[in-house]
């Protein structure tokens, strides 16, 4: 987890422009370097470092002798680096994982660099031999990358939105900031004015087709069968290869622990390959959430039986509620199931850089998308409609779970591993029949829990512990974090201002006070940047206005049991 920053024909002065480079430092807390492009003179990289593997070596831009005309700015882990070294005989000179794409692309290009890359990556590739950039994002877009593309060339590029939205630039308007669209490459000519133009915008990778990478991955063939014997072992295998790769680092791991069934699974199976690996340290798991917290109680639970060293954070509504503005900031979104559920991640994550030396956190995001587990799924229609919703909430991930991930844990410079979103485990498992996926017998994610029943990894009450949503579970069930939230922006909002947010708030018109208070927030530090986020998340087939589960009748009734 870094920081990256990047200008193309700046008509200001860098040394002004650099500026803006310094509002993402909080993503690397090691080391920034700053660094102007050899004749180019209005061409800069900046980068921030959290320094995870190769210390020595690791600051960024990366260049080597082999292609001196070649430079790198990413921020991710290519965690098949070594694989494509031994498949193509790749000379590293250093121990940076990102350097195998200086190798692949003088190798076959830029179409085979971004489809070879197993791992989770945002990155800016100059090649000023050949007068071209390559921008590039991973499938699902767990690495941040937001782009500004001036009518005139001039191209900004950074991890966060924030880094961009100050640049100075000679235009009546202000230029877009958008986010770069995951499963993307984009290539632009470089004019010798230092000035961009776009040729064309590639989708690389879809989150169903299998990954071009598989071909040299460490797990061989899978059986192919379609019986549940096979399809689970397949399951826990591909699960196992994506928490083993995962554990590339100089820095210590530690795994965030809210007590469901994802982030069980994550932390139990990190905690038997750790020890398989011989890492000589406990794996530190963190739990946060108010007195008397279901989750709590449930990641007690799970902590005692893997044998990990446990920690708990405790907050009251009071802290809760400041941390809104701060957690709204971090994330450059006002969606309200977003923003609720960041505040607890937001509070735990400056825990653990506070209080503890973990810095690599594992964690189960993707899995609800992956593998219908949110509440709403009960109602689907068909086993079809299903499947198309869950591929949907992939697609959309980099808005929602995947951001709020990123920057709660960013934020406070610590850099986040989701297992679950490893491509050929989410493509196996996407290209199962529709029916083996949806719930059974009232619960959600019925096949994920199966796979594991006889594994002895987690207690079976947790392995089918029901879905609590992370907003939800952090609280206790006599008031929860939603109830509070509503009695607090009751008193911020009056009636008349909700009656009249649609004309003040044309795009994504708030229709809730809680709403509308986070859109307030939003636009006092983003003002009429709306458009990032493209609609609000909300469960389907169902005549919601609120995105908590708790407002659902089948949570209502399977709570009262």
């Amino acid at each position: 987890m870094c920081g990256i920053w990047a200008l193309f024909g700046s008509d200001e002065c860098l040394s002004v422009q650099c500026l803006s480079a310094m509002k993402i430092a909080h993503r690397g807390p090691d080391a920034f370097r700053f660094e102007n492009v050899n004749g180019f003179t209005n061409c800069c990289f900046g980068f921030h470092r959290l320094a995870i593997v190769d210390q020595l070596y690791g600051m960024q831009p990366i260049r080597v002798k082999k292609f001196p005309y070649l430079w790198l700015c990413y921020n991710g882990e290519i965690y098949n680096f070594r694989q494509l070294q031994k498949q193509f005989g790749f000379e590293y000179q250093t121990l940076v994982d990102g350097e195998v794409i200086l190798h692949l692309y003088n190798r076959g290009g830029i179409e085979q660099t971004a489809s070879m890359l197993d791992g989770v990556f945002a990155f800016i590739l100059l090649d000023t031999a050949n007068r071209k950039v390559f921008l590039g994002r991973d499938t699902y877009g767990v690495r941040p990358l937001f782009k500004v593309l001036t009518e005139d060339g001039f191209l900004g590029v950074c991890s966060e939105a924030k880094g961009l939205i100050n640049l100075k630039h000679s235009m009546s308007s202000c230029p877009k900031v958008e986010p770069f669209l995951p499963g993307h490459y984009e290539v632009l000519d470089l004019k010798p004015s230092g000035k961009v133009a776009s040729v064309e915008l590639v989708k690389f990778h879809s989150c169903k087709d299998e990954p071009l990478h598989a071909a040299y991955d460490t797990v061989e063939n899978l059986p192919s069968g379609l019986d549940l014997e096979t399809v689970k072992s397949n399951i826990r295998l591909l699960f196992e290869s994506a928490v083993r790769k995962r554990l590339m680092s100089h820095r210590r791991i530690g795994c965030l622990l809210s007590g469901g069934l994802d982030s069980s699974l994550v932390a139990a199976m990190l905690l038997k390959l750790m020890k398989e690996s011989s890492i000589n340290y406990p794996l530190q798991t963190f739990a946060i959430g108010m007195e008397d917290s279901p989750d709590l109680l449930a990641a007690r639970k799970v902590a005692a039986y893997i044998g990990s060293e446990h920690h708990e954070v405790i907050f009251n509504s009071e802290e809760g509620i400041q941390a809104l503005e701060e957690v709204i900031f971090s994330l450059e979104t006002y969606d309200i199931t977003t923003v609720r559920a960041s505040v607890g991640m937001y509070l735990v994550s400056k825990h653990i850089r506070k209080k503890t030396n973990s810095v690599v956190i594992f964690s189960g995001e993707g899995s609800d998308e992956l593998t219908q587990g949110y509440i709403y799924f009960h109602k689907a229609p068909s086993p079809e409609e299903a499947m198309e919703d869950s591929e949907r909430l992939l697609r959309e991930l980099y808005m929602f779970d995947v951001l709020r991930a990123d920057r709660t844990t960013a934020a406070h410079g610590l850099e986040l591993r989701v297992p679950f979103l490893d491509h050929r485990f989410t493509s196996y498992y996407l290209s199962l029949p529709a029916e083996l996926r949806i719930p059974k017998n009232g619960i959600e994610k019925h096949l994920l829990r199966e796979s594991f029943q006889d594994s002895n990894l987690l207690p079976k009450e947790i392995l089918w512990r029901p879905k609590e949503a992370f907003s939800d579970g952090i609280t206790s069930l006599k008031k929860s974090w939603f109830s509070i939230l509503q009695d607090h922006v009751d008193l911020q909002v009056d009636d008349l201002l909700l009656e009249k947010a649609a004309e003040k708030f044309p795009f994504n018109p708030p229709k809730t006070k809680e709403a509308y208070y986070y859109r307030q927030i939003f636009e006092k530090h983003y003002p009429g940047r709306a458009d990032w986020l493209s609609h609000y998340w909300m469960p389907r087939w169902i005549n919601a206005t609120d995105p908590s589960a708790r407002t659902l009748k089948h949570y209502k009734s399977a709570t009262k049991e």
